[in-house]
């Protein structure tokens, strides 16, 4: 019994001594750990205040993206009404051509013309020819042919004429929508293009705005959560 006691005496304080060095070893690493800690997290802050600058200017930039892919939608839309309006002008021109031609499929009959009856068809073919080009149904440069008679004959019949005028109108009017669809499929590019880069940097900017308000654990936490596993988390008192 004295043996016993003996011994028990004598370990105790071996084991004290041994837990003041545990604990000893304990607050100098929790020590090392907190100076390591402090040292990174200047950088660290730094790092995410660099990110949410550049989110900021994603963000900006995507804002921008927004407005122009905006104004070229709406001129795509607008490229869309004016290819609809100028194939239905050209549809009509070419209807009212076939029509014409029909009726100048006729002979004529051959007979002396009067005296000034070459001048009167002159007039006539300058004044429809300026009446249509008022209203745009053909252009100006068609409309000094017909007055230097490049390609016209003013001293065809009136019936000739019209069918010439109207065949001149659905070449103008053909002219036209292949403008207008060469046009529309441009404002198209340019809205998909625009599109494109909007998506880009919406994906940017929600990418920079991620990592730059992404939770970190705080240091100590981090450190503890490095060292256990799930399995070895000890359970809550």
């Amino acid at each position: 019994m004295e043996t016993a006691l003996h011994s028990f005496l004598v370990s105790v304080p071996q084991a004290a001594a041994l837990w003041l060095l545990m604990l000893l070893g304990v607050f100098l690493t929790a020590g090392a750990l907190a100076r390591s800690n402090r040292a990174k997290s200047p950088a660290v802050t730094e790092a995410e205040a660099d990110d949410l600058r550049f989110a900021g200017e994603v963000a900006v930039a995507a804002d921008r993206a927004a407005a122009t892919a905006e104004r070229h939608r709406a001129a795509w839309s607008r490229a869309q009404e004016e290819l609809d309006a100028a194939w239905a002008a050209f549809d009509a021109a070419d209807q009212a051509a076939r029509q014409a031609a029909k009726a100048a499929a006729y002979p004529l009959m051959s007979r002396r013309r009067k005296p000034g009856e070459n001048a009167d068809r002159r007039r006539y073919l300058h004044h429809a020819a300026s009446a249509a080009c008022r209203n745009r149904e053909i252009s100006i440069a068609q409309l000094n042919d017909v007055y230097a008679e490049r390609g016209w004959n003013s001293r065809l019949h009136p019936v000739v004429q019209e069918s010439m005028l109207r065949q001149a109108m659905r070449a103008h009017r053909l002219e036209q929508y292949q403008k207008a669809v060469a046009k529309e499929r441009t404002a198209w590019q340019r809205a998909e293009t625009s599109a494109e880069a909007l998506r880009s940097l919406r994906v940017e900017a929600a990418a920079a705005i991620t990592r730059a308000t992404a939770g970190q654990p705080a240091s100590d936490e981090q450190w503890w959560a490095e060292q256990w596993t799930t399995a070895e988390l000890p359970a809550a008192a």
